[in-house]
């Protein structure tokens, strides 16, 4: 019996490391995106002027 609860609170305890370092990671991936799409957006043309022609001939 007191094996059985033993081995299970170790597997909860790796089981809580597993999803911290899972999360970890993904928070990483995230932080990467959000650097990547400012560079990305930083390279954008400025939009100035944009829209205030209407082209009604089209």
């Amino acid at each position: 019996m007191m094996d059985s609860v033993a081995a299970m609170s170790v597997n909860m305890g790796m089981a809580q490391v597993q999803q911290s370092a899972s999360i970890s990671v993904a928070k990483k991936a995230m932080d990467a995106t959000e650097v990547v799409a400012q560079g990305l957006l930083q390279m954008l043309p400025d939009p100035s002027g944009a829209g205030q022609i209407i082209d009604t001939y089209a």
